[in-house]
Parts: C-alpha cells; sequence; structure tokens
C-alpha cells in the first residue's frame, strides 16, 4: 500500500500498519510526539490500522487536532486521579476544549487545597506511564460494564446511543473510560499541566439536571509554554471586570436584591451617563432619529401580537398568574412593539419613512442562574435600542447606516479590532421556532449577505442564531476568557409589519407593509462598561473616566488654590477631585496612580504665584509645569474629540 505524506512524498508498505507504526518509520522524533493521525482529511487515533493507500498526516501539539487529543488524554489522568483521591465521585464528561480540559464529577465542591491534592496524584499516574488501551463492547454489554462500574451517567450516554451501537472504551491501568478518542499511547508524554479551577456545571448543561462540580486544567509539551500561559491567566483575572469593576468601586452585588442585578457605584454610573449622553446626542443630533420614551412592562396582549409570547415567554417575567388572571402584566425584554404603536399613533405617508425610533431602553430578561457573570450577563440592563420603520426601497441604505453608526462607535470607543461579525440565520430544520415561509428567510439572508460583502466586512455564518421573526448581524466579542458575546445587533425584519397591521400609503394612495429594521448603536451599557474594563484594564480613555483630574496641594496652606484649580475645571465640565487630605505629596502621587487616573495637577507656591499647574499623566508621566489655561484647552480638546492616547493603548494591551 502507498502511504502519501502531508509533505508530498509516498512512502510503500507490504502489509498494514498503525499510524503510530508509520510515524516511528517515518523517524522517533516524530513517532514521540506523535498526539494523533489525519487519515485522508479525518483525525483518528494513533492505533489506527491502515491497510490501503492513503494520504497521511501525523499531528504532533503543533496541530490543533494534535493538541485536542493531548489534553483529552490529560482529563482521563485528572479523572483518574479523582477517582484515586475520592473513591465516590462519578464520572460525567471530560472533554478538551480551546485552551485545556475539563472533567464534571457528581462530587462535593473541590477546594483549591483538593485541586493541588489531585495534580500531584496525576504526576505520580503521568510517571507511571500507563498504557492507553482500546477495546470495544457491544451497547448491551458496555451498559453492563458501567452499571458494574457504578457510573450512572455514563450508563445514561451509552442508552443514548442506537442498539446497534459498538461503544469503545479506554483504559490505562484500572481506571476505564467511556471514550471515542482520539488518545495519546501512554500517559508519559504529558510534560506540563496546571489545574486552574473549579466551578459548578450542569449536566449536559440543562439547569433541570444534577449540579456537577467541574475541574478546569490545561496542558502543554513544554513548561515554558505552560508558565507563559499561566502568566496569561493572572493577566486575565487582574483584566477581569467582575474583580477590577468591583476594586475600582464601579459596581457591586447584594445578595439580597438578587442575582444579575448589580448595583452601579457613582463612578460606574458616571462613565454610563457620559456614554449614553454620547449615543443620545450621536443619533438625535447626527443620524436622524426620533426619541422614545415607553412603559417598562405591558399586558400579555402585547406580546401574543409580536409573537414574543409563544417564542420567549421562559426568557420574560411574568406579573400575575398566566392561568388565571384576567389580566396578565410582563416586564419587557425589549421595546420593538412599544415603537411600533409610536409609528401607529398617527398615518404615515412615503413621504414621512424612513422614520428612526430611539430610545434608552432599560430591559429584563428571566436569564439562567448558570449563566448570569459580572455586567456582562444581567436581568436588568440598558440598552441604546433602536427602530427604523423604512420602505423596502429604503432597507439596505438604512441597514448599511446601522453598520457604519455602529462602526463608529466601535471605532470611538477603541475596540473596532476586537470584534467579529455574524450573519445570524434561522434553522431550517426547526422551523417551528420562527415565523414566515422558507422563501423570505432565505431572501432577507441573502440580502444581508450582499451588503456585508459590498461593505467588505469578514462574517461568519451561524445556523439557528437568527431571532424568530429574522436574520441578523451580531457584532461579538471575546471576555478576557474567550467567552464571545454579542455586543452590537443589526435585525433585518420583513415579517412583524404584518403582525401590527402597520402600513404606509403610497405614491398611489396604496397601503403598504414597511420593513423593520431592529438594531442597537453601540449596545448593552452594563456590557459595554464591562468589555471597557477588560479591554483597558481599568486605564480607561480620558472622557469617559469618571475622575479626570486629581489636584494634589503640596500642604494645606495651599488648599485654596488647588480648590480655584478645580473650579476653572468644573466650569469647563471636567470630572475633578481635590486630595486634601493632610498627607505627604508622595504618597497622594502614588494613590492617584493606584486609582488609574489620567491627569494628577500639583500645586504649591510656585504654581500659585505664576497661576500654573505641574502636570503628571497615566500616559507620560511628569509632562512639566503648564499655564492652567494650557491644560485645561489641552484636556477639554481630549476629552471633546474622545481621544485615545496610543502610547497608553499599546501598553495597555501587553
Amino acid at each position: 500500500m502507498k502511504i502519501t505524506l502531508k509533505d508530498g512524498s509516498v512512502r510503500e508498505y507490504s502489509e498494514a500498519m498503525t499510524v503510530n507504526d508509520i510515524a516511528f518509520d517515518i523517524s522517533g522524533g516524530l513517532g514521540r510526539a506523535a498526539c494523533a493521525g489525519e487519515v485522508d482529511g479525518e483525525v483518528v487515533d494513533l492505533r489506527t490500522t491502515i491497510d490501503k493507500d492513503c494520504t497521511l498526516n501525523i499531528l504532533t501539539f503543533k496541530d490543533e487536532a494534535g493538541k485536542a487529543a493531548y489534553r483529552h488524554t490529560a482529563s482521563h489522568v485528572l479523572a483518574e486521579a479523582v477517582k484515586n483521591l475520592f473513591p465516590e465521585a462519578k464520572l460525567a464528561i471530560g472533554p478538551s476544549i480551546d485552551d485545556g480540559f475539563y472533567y464534571d464529577f457528581d462530587s462535593e465542591p473541590f477546594s483549591r487545597e483538593d485541586l493541588d491534592k489531585i495534580e500531584k496524584e496525576m504526576k505520580k499516574i503521568i510517571k507511571s506511564g500507563a498504557r492507553l488501551e482500546r477495546f470495544t463492547l457491544p451497547r448491551e454489554d458496555a451498559i453492563k460494564y458501567m452499571e458494574d462500574r457504578n457510573e450512572p451517567y455514563k450508563v445514561e450516554l451509552i442508552k443514548d446511543l442506537p442498539e446497534d451501537s459498538t461503544i469503545s472504551f479506554y483504559s490505562q491501568g484500572e481506571f476505564v473510560d467511556l471514550c471515542a478518542g482520539p488518545h495519546l499511547m501512554s500517559t508519559k508524554p504529558i510534560k506540563a499541566f496546571k489545574l486552574t479551577s473549579s466551578s459548578m456545571a450542569y449536566w449536559r448543561g440543562d439547569s433541570d439536571n444534577a449540579r456537577l462540580q467541574r475541574i478546569y486544567g490545561t496542558a502543554f509539551d513544554n513548561k515554558d509554554a505552560l508558565n507563559e500561559y499561566l502568566e496569561m491567566l493572572e493577566d486575565q483575572k487582574n483584566r477581569d471586570h467582575n474583580k477590577l469593576g468591583r476594586e475600582m468601586e464601579l459596581f457591586t452585588t447584594v445578595d439580597v436584591i438578587g442575582q444579575g442585578l448589580p448595583l452601579l457605584l457613582p463612578k460606574g454610573t458616571k462613565m454610563i451617563q457620559k456614554m449614553q449622553r454620547w449615543i443620545e446626542d450621536l443619533e438625535d443630533n447626527e443620524w436622524g432619529y426620533m426619541r422614545t420614551k415607553t412603559p417598562l412592562m405591558a399586558k400579555s396582549d402585547l406580546y401574543k401580537i409580536s409573537g414574543h409570547w409563544d417564542h420567549y415567554t421562559d426568557g420574560m417575567f411574568v406579573l400575575g398568574d398566566k392561568e388565571n388572571d384576567k389580566e396578565v402584566l410582563a416586564l419587557r425584554p425589549m421595546t420593538c412593539p412599544f415603537q411600533y404603536y409610536v409609528y401607529k399613533a398617527s398615518q404615515k405617508s412615503y413621504r414621512d419613512l424612513p422614520c428612526r425610533y430611539s430610545e434608552t431602553s432599560t430591559l429584563f430578561r428571566n436569564e439562567d442562574s448558570g449563566e448570569m457573570h459580572g455586567l456582562t450577563r444581567v436581568r436588568q440592563f440598558t440598552i441604546s435600542e433602536g427602530h427604523l420603520i423604512v420602505r423596502p426601497d429604503q432597507m439596505v441604505e438604512e441597514f448599511k447606516g446601522c453598520l457604519a453608526l455602529a462602526k463608529y462607535c466601535l471605532e470611538t470607543l477603541g475596540v473596532e479590532e476586537d470584534v467579529t461579525y455574524h450573519l445570524s440565520k434561522w434553522d431550517p430544520e426547526n422551523k417551528e421556532k420562527y415565523i414566515g415561509d422558507a422563501d423570505v428567510w432565505n431572501e432577507t439572508e441573502q440580502d444581508i449577505r450582499n451588503i456585508l460583502d459590498e461593505l467588505g466586512i469578514n462574517y461568519t455564518e451561524d445556523v439557528g442564531e437568527a431571532a424568530f421573526y429574522g436574520p441578523k448581524v451580531d457584532i461579538n466579542a471575546k471576555n478576557v476568557y474567550g467567552k464571545e458575546d454579542t455586543m452590537i445587533t443589526i435585525q433585518w425584519d420583513a415579517l412583524l409589519a404584518e403582525q401590527f397591521d402597520m402600513y404606509y400609503v403610497d405614491q398611489n394612495g396604496e397601503k403598504v407593509r414597511p420593513y423593520i429594521i431592529h438594531r442597537t448603536s453601540m449596545g448593552c451599557y452594563e456590557r459595554t462598561l464591562a468589555w471597557l474594563i477588560e479591554k483597558y484594564a481599568g486605564k480607561f480613555p480620558t472622557w469617559l473616566c469618571p475622575e479626570q483630574v486629581r489636584v494634589l496641594p503640596i500642604s494645606e496652606k495651599y488648599e485654596e488654590y488647588a480648590q480655584s484649580v478645580a473650579k476653572a475645571l468644573k466650569e469647563r465640565h471636567v470630572d475633578v477631585t481635590v486630595d486634601s487630605r493632610s498627607e505627604k505629596i508622595g504618597y497622594k502621587i502614588r494613590e492617584a496612580r493606584l486609582d488609574k487616573l489620567p491627569y494628577m495637577l500639583v500645586v504649591g507656591q510656585q504654581e500659585e504665584e505664576d497661576g500654573t499647574v505641574s502636570v503628571r499623566s497615566r500616559f507620560a508621566g511628569d509632562e512639566g509645569v503648564k499655564p492652567l489655561d494650557d491644560f485645561i484647552n489641552q484636556i477639554c480638546k481630549e476629552i471633546d474629540t474622545k481621544e485615545i492616547r496610543k502610547e497608553e493603548f499599546k501598553e495597555n494591551q501587553k
């Protein structure tokens, strides 16, 4: 048989060979580094026997699939270690993931001390070099095998497979796990690993199922790579908005108030206020939006018309008994149906369109407790929401305008390079989740595709991520841990105008259904704040800082001058405070640096006599003495233009 390798060379063998044997035949180094194989484009186990002509790629840790096999083996080592130390723990699942692996156990919660003990046990298992052996059983035998080992979650997984399935297992010494593979040949090649954390997880991701304990870990083929990764993790923890935002006194949470209901503290409120005023002025004065203010709740009748009652009730907070009360209210999860009635309040002609409505909307969504985190996923939040009622012939240009506005907002915040674009489509295999027929969905999805292609925007297509009434463009970003969230959404809606009997009168006097664009310009304010905390590690652009300047008198003799400096800055709408404590100036400067302030103004006798300030900045350190008016003009220009100081921005990203 002829084996064509990745470099195009061909090796011939007279008898069947395993992938592992061929790797060692090519070279001993490759054999020792091999993690898996790729035969005719399909990833296979090293134990796979090849008995016919094919193309073969030997996968090492440098390849994503090889890395996954390496880390999957590490997850089995973790499972064996837990069973050795905690015999009553039940095994659930343990896959490799993008940055490591995890394993779920039905067990008591694991402490950091427990993880340290498990790591020691894992090192013993790795040092023993136990070989991983693959074997198979018929489905019924496999069920009995796992029942005898008292592993109910494995039994459930096997029972979900077809009756004629052949079930594969991997053993390493006395430990056996249900698994499809692929795996390393033994535990010995695992050079460097670390258990990073533990948390609660639901069996199969369903909150109605058992609560499990998940242990996360990572593994690399050398210690230097592991140490570099752990340093990155430490940086992630320091940037985590849930930690840093609390330390900076931007927000907090309180158990008696409720999960997913954060309290924005004065500094965090100030930042959101700045963003909100910016967006409202931008939309109203430059992009032609009309502002509305609509109720926070409505009768169920409204949501029945829109379809939310049938498609989204589980995500809503319902006030009253749906079965018995005559009038049932619900807190609004979105603003669209309210703004439709703003449109319907007066008859519109074709000349009145487009109608661009915008609202700073407080919304309520009944998020699952396991999904909520800091400010990124909460039960009450505020968004820069808008709905454009347009003629069909205006739809493409207005949709482009919404994309342009979103891009401008991202650029102003300095995050445009961090996002990905997604065309979120319907799932034709689950039509019951949507309204409208296939032709409408296919046409509108193609319209969006054409727009993105014309604008040169790179995007991916995600099946099943559309709203129930139309496809959309989702602009997503990742948090410090790599989890992706949607920051901005622009939806194409050719269906709901029919539901609400919306129309305009065309030039022939005929009633015509408009199209609707649902969009956010910047998205959710709370989620954006979380994003900015992590992006800038708390060192925000000056215009966004809740405290932009702190005046530091070198002694109490100069407090009066310090207050006059602050007064002059406040008159120009700069957020300024005076540190009038009886502390040494060096101490005040250090504290201001820890508070990540953009500017400190040190004032003493010379500054008072000359009408100057000694400027220290987060960006350049000691900037020297400047006339007060010059500094005020400098910082006001920086704030008005929403400048991002690039020299520090680069430093923040290291």
